[in-house]
């Protein structure tokens, strides 16, 4: 099988990096949000199998099939907005899960009509670059920010990471990673009383289909699952220079989405931060094998939703600042790679600052995140430069 004469050790280990960071960061507000609606520890572990399934194999199966690296996670706003408004509005898991159906429909729709990929198709590449830049910097920010608390730590990854990227540029990231495991062991940082043996087990809850909870609960997942998610999550495809069916797997998702709500899937989407890590050099020097690395984290998260807390606990082992560093240093040359692109063009660069400022302010209005917003400044900045422009040729 091709699959497995094109992986190699750096492929694999991005799809670590990749599950590690984007489960550990924000597995505590899906748990938040499975709590505001009433869950069992039962219901949460199912939410745990009904996420780590669909996410795993929205990765895995088309990434093998396209031999592109398609990489899809839970929506963590989403997380937030329901933790949020779980708890306001007293909602039950019932009705919750009708309200995880309805934005399913919504995300199938708006697949299956074309019209996100239309709207995805009008945005410069400078400004989805600078889009794209602006919610990695997050993450390379915290990276260094983590040295406040844990400075050996970080020092050591740094170092290790800077070494490996001049001795062995092909695996600086996985050197880093090792070295930062070491430390945390050695040092008695590794906190295995968070490791337990249980399978997980799908808790089937009917839907309870109400107004209210479509409008308080359906709507805002849907808007931020959109905006927040899948709209950086184009960036990140294009910006690596990939020609994929964004139609067909936004529909994809929401399909997923449909079939596993009832299990405790509220939303899955396209990834931004953990498709970088997967779409980079780090991850295969050769762009047509970088598949392989997204396809080893769809089956490590399958094995998440299988397994269930023993690898959530697994996961959570660690501690927060190593997952901080090791994302941080695995997207720096995307960072780089999207402020390149965004900024070369002088037609577009101050547009391009000014979506890649505002995203990365992780600004919030009307619940809606600050990928969004940074698009529309960007956008009304280009539009207002053009008019002017255009209205002084004329």
């Amino acid at each position: 099988m091709s699959f497995f004469r094109d992986l190699n050790l750096s492929a694999a280990t991005a799809g670590f990096v990749a599950v590690l960071v984007g489960f550990t960061s924000s597995v505590a507000i899906v748990f938040q949000a499975a709590q505001a609606f009433g869950a069992t520890p039962e219901q949460i572990t199912s939410w745990m199998w009904a996420l780590g399934l669909g996410m795993g194999l929205c990765s895995a199966i088309p990434s093998l099939i396209l031999k592109q690296p398609v990489m899809v996670a839970w929506s963590t706003p989403g997380a937030a907005v329901l933790a949020t408004a779980g708890l306001a509005g007293g909602f039950s898991m019932a009705q919750a899960v009708g309200a995880f159906m309805a934005c399913a429909v919504l995300i199938i729709l708006a697949g299956a009509t074309g019209l996100f990929e239309r709207l995805m198709n009008r945005i410069p590449m400078a400004i989805a670059s600078a889009l794209l830049a602006g919610v990695l910097a997050r993450f390379g920010l915290q990276a260094f920010a983590a040295a406040q608390t844990a400075l050996p730590l970080v020092v050591l990854m740094l170092l290790v990471y800077l070494l490996g990227r001049r001795l062995l540029p092909r695996y600086a990231v996985p050197l880093t990673l090792l070295a930062a495991v070491a430390h945390v062991v050695v040092n008695g940082q590794f906190n295995a009383g968070a490791l337990v043996l249980e399978w997980a087990r799908p808790v089937f809850t009917a839907p309870e289909f109400t107004f209210s909870a479509f409008v308080s609960l359906a709507l805002p997942l849907f808007i931020v699952t959109m905006a927040s998610q899948n709209l950086p999550g184009v960036a990140a495809v294009r910006a690596a220079g990939y020609q994929m069916p964004v139609s067909k797997i936004i529909t994809m998702t929401g399909v997923a989405t449909l079939v596993l709500a009832p299990f405790g899937a509220f939303a899955l989407n396209l990834s931004a931060i953990t498709a970088a890590i997967c779409m980079g050099e780090e991850a295969h020097p050769d762009k047509t094998k970088r598949y392989t690395a997204a396809v080893a984290c769809g089956l490590i998260y399958v094995a998440i939703g299988l397994v269930g807390a023993a690898v959530t606990g697994l996961l959570l082992a660690f501690p927060k600042e190593l997952v901080l560093a090791i994302a941080g240093l695995a997207l720096l040359g995307t960072i780089g790679g999207g402020l390149h692109t965004a900024l070369r063009d002088d037609a577009h660069r101050e547009a391009a600052l000014i979506t890649f400022l505002v995203t990365l302010s992780g600004v919030v209005i009307a619940g809606i995140g600050s990928a969004f917003w940074g698009v529309v400044a960007g956008a009304l900045a280009l539009f207002v430069q053009q008019y002017g422009a255009a209205r002084k040729a004329s």
